[in-house]
């Protein structure tokens, strides 16, 4: 096993490869910035390094500082978590020329896959699904009204190295094509310096669901199965749950062997997301694989009993997966709430502050994944992710009920939270029900906004009386 890892991430993920360490007897070096230095994974690991400035590019980004303290610390492996330097094929290059393991693919890997256009002409050699629209990336705005018309509106025009929903815009007829071109190239150049595009058919109304998928150097190759993640803003993930009620246990299988099918063509190594939608007919597409761990990945943990980042560690040794394919049981059904710092009241604006009080939820079937504490001061440098909420139960219904009673503990005093809005999703007859698509929160928010004011003006009226 690698003996002393460096964790190239902050907030709750770095916690999250620090606990999985130290349960290995594994050292663990944190990084931060200098907005970071009161954070829990600066004080919880091993030993910690200032590497720069507050600003993302000045620190979590810069590379240099980061291999350097790598270096000066005698580490053997880095982890890059996700976002940041997590999907960058030259910082996985650049650990290896300097001796280091990376934990995750390889850089050729990396790049084959980064790009999207390229991942999914890879899918499509390996006989997986693909959504129609371009073999490769765009030359230009006349091969993107040509393919439009051929494949017909809506359409979507993607970032090839993107990510996240930058650099993605819908268009949904010949008149707004050129527009949703200039502005989707424009965000994919600025958001990842690349303002490369490709065009795919908008599958309407679908579910978003991805495969967990881990290898290792022996070239085996599993996926752990999937996860529905139709609960989204602007293509952003708010909630997450495992196992999908939009998937027959026929379709769970052609599904996995598909996302086996993309890994094995790519030669795959580490942990992965394979990640399709699902059209209301039943027919799925891949979309892209994502390199790398997911914010998502501890609903895959709780109904499979695999430590996902353990197995990362393992396969970085050289080791082989501990488990094979027939040996995978899902058992119960989880779900994850994202709890963002962010106002929903206010378009989702971004809304660091001081926690002034912090009290998580417990009890039997819930994990809270988070980095705060009472008195930390939430950066606005950086993703507003400020706590993960989990619950595992037997049944589907158990997990949603057992998810409300988690809510209802959790109290986040000093700023605005996503988490009313998560509570009154669980209580939604058609999220109860499994009945939701992508297009959910588009339909939805509002109503639910509305019914979020009627509560709090029924509970001041109750303080009143």
């Amino acid at each position: 096993m690698v003996k002393r890892v460096l964790i190239a991430n902050r907030g709750e993920i770095a916690l999250r490869i620090i606990r999985a360490c130290r349960e290995l007897d594994i050292e663990t070096v944190a990084v931060w910035s200098q907005a970071d230095e009161s954070a829990l994974h600066a004080q919880l690991a091993t030993r910690s390094l200032c590497i720069g400035p507050a600003r993302a590019a000045d620190s979590y980004l810069n590379q240099e500082a980061i291999l350097s303290a790598a270096l000066a610390t005698r580490c053997d492996a880095i982890h890059p978590g996700y976002g940041f330097l997590s999907e960058n094929p030259d910082f996985a290059d650049r650990c290896v020329r300097e001796g280091l393991k990376y934990i995750g693919p390889s850089g050729d890997v990396i790049r084959k896959l980064g790009s999207k256009s390229a991942a999914r002409s890879l899918a499509r050699e390996a006989g997986v699904p693909v959504v129609p629209g371009s073999d490769g990336a765009l030359k230009n705005l006349r091969q993107a009204r040509s393919l439009a018309e051929a494949v017909g509106y809506p359409v979507l025009l993607k970032a090839s190295a993107g990510g996240g929903g930058r650099g993605m815009r819908q268009a949904d007829g010949p008149d707004g094509l050129e527009q949703a071109f200039q502005e989707a190239r424009a965000e994919a150049a600025a958001c990842f310096g690349d303002g490369e595009l490709y065009l795919e058919k908008l599958v309407v109304d679908p579910r978003h669901i991805e495969f967990q998928i881990m290898a290792d150097t022996q070239g085996h190759v599993v996926h752990l199965g999937e996860r529905d993640c139709s609960i989204q803003r602007r293509r952003q993930k708010l909630v997450e749950e495992s196992p999908s009620k939009a998937l027959t246990p026929a379709l769970r299988e052609e599904m996995g062997r598909a996302a086996v099918a993309a890994a094995k063509a790519a030669g795959y190594v580490g942990a992965g997301t394979v990640e399709f939608v699902l059209s209301p007919e039943g027919q799925f597409y891949f979309i892209e694989m994502n390199t790398r761990i997911q914010v998502e990945h501890p609903v895959t943990e709780l109904v499979t009993g695999i430590d996902l980042v353990k197995e990362q560690l393992r396969v970085a040794s050289g080791l082989p997966l501990s488990f094979a394919q027939e040996e995978i049981k899902v058992s119960g059904h989880a779900i994850e709430c994202r709890i963002n710092a962010e106002d929903p009241e206010r378009e989702f604006v971004p809304c660091p502050g001081t926690t002034t009080f912090l009290h998580l939820p417990g009890g039997p079937g819930v994990r809270v994944d988070t980095a705060l504490y009472t008195g930390y001061e939430v950066p606005p440098y950086y993703d507003s992710l400020v706590a993960k909420v989990l619950a595992h139960g037997s049944t589907r219904l158990e997990a949603v009920r057992r998810m409300r009673r988690a809510l209802e503990e959790l109290i986040i005093e000093g700023y605005p939270t996503s988490a009313p809005l998560a509570h009154l999703i669980m209580h939604d007859p058609d999220f109860v029900r499994g009945r939701y698509d992508t297009g959910y929160l588009d339909r939805n928010l509002d109503r639910l906004l509305e019914l979020a004011r009627t509560c709090d003006q029924l509970m001041e009226g109750d303080d009143k009386q």
